[in-house]
């Protein structure tokens, strides 16, 4: 079973599902001034802009989500549901066609639940925190710039997510080109 695209914020700090709290703020520490360090060093394009506010909201989130337990616990909850409901789907496809479609909606709106949850609110929660501002230097034009950026990042996961689901490969497109061709050719002369 793949969990790409479930954004797992422990992975994003290198560390195990077992990280205590003061891990999770040692590392994050550890990797924010890294990443600081690295964008004082390079000429800032719009491109690396980019990137780099993606990589700060990233170890934002992960230290706002991980270092306060009923926030974790419900983020990996609500993880683990939606990599079960992509499983369950994908058993349904093959032994029960009648619950699949059922499953597809449901993983549907869970996972766009979760993603925009996880993805976008927290990430820009994570930089209004000042435990996370006062590591990254997060300010208003931030946020302002992230925004974009984290809802592509989101689109960019869901879309990651679909592209290995049953329903990517029921219907490849086809194309009757001759008579589409036909089609176009009365349409054009007027005769359609």
């Amino acid at each position: 079973m793949c969990d790409k695209g479930y954004v797992n914020y422990f992975e994003i700090l290198g560390l195990d599902e077992h990280a205590k709290p003061g891990d999770v703020r040692k590392t994050y520490r550890r990797r924010m001034k890294e990443l600081v360090g690295e964008i004082a060093r390079v000429e800032i394009t719009e491109e690396r802009r980019a990137h780099y506010l993606l990589e700060m909201a990233k170890f934002n989130a992960a230290l706002y989500v991980l270092r306060d337990t009923p926030i974790r616990e419900a983020y990996w909850e609500a993880r683990q549901e939606v990599i079960d409901l992509e499983r369950q789907w994908r058993e349904s496809e093959a032994s029960d066609e009648a619950a699949a479609p059922k499953l597809r909606r449901t993983f549907d709106r869970k996972v766009r639940d979760f993603l925009s949850k996880y993805v976008e609110e927290l990430m820009l929660d994570a930089g209004r925190d000042k435990e996370c501002v006062d590591a990254s230097h997060w300010d208003v034009a931030h946020e302002r710039h992230a925004f974009r950026i984290l809802r592509h990042y989101r689109h960019r996961l869901y879309k990651e997510i679909l592209e290995r689901l049953p329903l990517a490969d029921v219907t490849p497109l086809q194309v009757d080109w001759d008579k589409r061709a036909r089609v176009v050719r009365q349409v054009i002369a007027g005769s359609g």
